[in-house]
């Protein structure tokens, strides 16, 4: 089982900042991607960024040039750097990880997991 755990959510102005941590947890044997989602009221789930193991990285083009993932792979552990925010960027960001865990056993297979998300709110 791989545990994510989100934070740094909250409110801010517009033009504000924030920045978004997630952290992994668990037989963890490597982490390949990382990525951030959203899910603003009465929309689907979206991609906002993903980054890799060698820290490739891709963005929506809603969020690029404003907003920056990171990663510490020895922490496993994301960043999601957040500049000029505007209030179409209200919503519950989720932290998702996947990759590789193994057992106790030494069994390797591999994961996806989604961590509670934390809401941001862009509002005067």
């Amino acid at each position: 089982q791989v545990q994510l755990v989100e934070s740094g959510g909250g409110l801010v102005q517009p033009g504000g900042s924030l920045r978004l941590t997630c952290a992994a947890s668990g037989s963890i044997f490597s982490i390949n991607v990382m990525g951030w989602y959203r899910q603003a009221p009465g929309k689907q789930r979206e991609l906002v960024a993903t980054i890799f193991s060698g820290a490739s990285s891709n963005y929506a083009a809603s969020v690029k040039g404003r907003f920056t993932i990171s990663r510490d792979n020895a922490k496993n552990t994301v960043y999601l750097q957040m500049n000029s925010l505007n209030p179409e960027d209200t919503a519950v960001y989720y932290c998702n990880a996947a990759g590789t865990v193994i057992s106790d056993k030494g069994i390797q297979r591999g994961f996806s997991s989604w961590g509670q998300g934390t809401q941001v709110t862009v509002s005067s």
